[in-house]
């Protein structure tokens, strides 16, 4: 399939070899649709050759281009799930999600064990995993508290002054009347984190930036992602490098990113 004009020009717009993001307009100024590649401008003509219905639709809705150069796929793929979340364009259906408010987050009871609590968000980087909806969170922890048999009443699913309902049916051992050992219980609720935290320690990774006189960083803390910035390609000291990362929200979706990640990283 041969571009016509009007694609053509929108692609010739954008320089060979960038990596980043980039975003299709329709000509209301709209966003209609984000990506990510590490060639965009292979990307976007794969797009106006495609004569899959979807991407036929697409190539005649846009009306022009916008791109961002984040120097590595890394980025791309952190910045594309970010930007998808807060524009939520109409052809990204597959990937849209309204914002996370609220998350997981692990407390320690007054007995020692340690309880899976659904909160709203506060922004103090200490939830374990963020959720959409209220319905969302709690049919999650529902879901873990059965599968690791935990207790409903500890993680603030059941209230009640004594045992849980669980208990009764012998799916709960009893933490909820101190009748299971503290060491016991929190061994499945660690069984469970491991799931699905990072590694509980630090990341700084370096990467490609922009130019070639500065690199790219993101930042894991103790198994949170912190998010990812630019600096001078010199710059060497951990602390220095921190203060160039701008800070974003940990969820679900980017720590599969971050995941993959790792586990490449790992492998070499």
């Amino acid at each position: 399939m041969v571009l016509n004009d009007r694609l053509k020009m929108l692609v010739d717009q954008v320089p060979k070899n960038i990596c980043g993001v980039y975003y299709l307009y329709n000509d209301k100024q709209d966003i209609i649709y984000i990506g990510k590649s590490i060639d965009i401008r292979k990307r976007l003509i794969q797009h106006f050759k495609s004569l899959d219905k979807k991407e036929i639709k697409l190539q005649h809705f846009t009306h022009s281009i916008q791109f961002e150069n984040t120097g590595n796929e890394l980025i791309a793929l952190l910045r594309e799930s970010e930007l998808i979340k807060q524009n939520l364009p109409l052809f990204n259906r597959a990937q849209r999600k309204i914002k996370f408010f609220y998350a997981l987050n692990k407390e320690i009871n007054s007995d020692g064990y340690h309880a899976l609590i659904v909160k709203k968000i506060d922004n103090s980087g200490n939830e374990i995993i963020s959720f959409t909806s209220l319905n969302e969170a709690k049919d999650y922890l529902f879901y873990i508290t059965d599968k690791y048999k935990l207790c409903q009443k500890i993680n603030g699913l059941y209230k009640t002054k004594s045992s849980c309902f669980q208990y009764s049916l012998d799916e709960c051992n009893g933490a909820c009347i101190n009748r299971e050992e503290v060491k016991l219980y929190n061994k499945r609720v660690r069984q469970f984190l491991k799931t699905i935290h990072l590694p509980k320690k630090d990341f700084l990774f370096e990467l490609v930036g922009r130019t070639e006189n500065e690199k790219g960083i993101v930042l894991i803390e103790k198994g949170v992602y912190k998010g990812f910035g630019y600096c001078d390609h010199l710059i060497e000291n951990l602390d220095e490098m921190k203060s160039f990362i701008e800070q974003k929200q940990d969820n679900k979706d980017v720590r599969k990113i971050l995941f993959r990640h790792i586990k490449s990283e790992l492998s070499k």
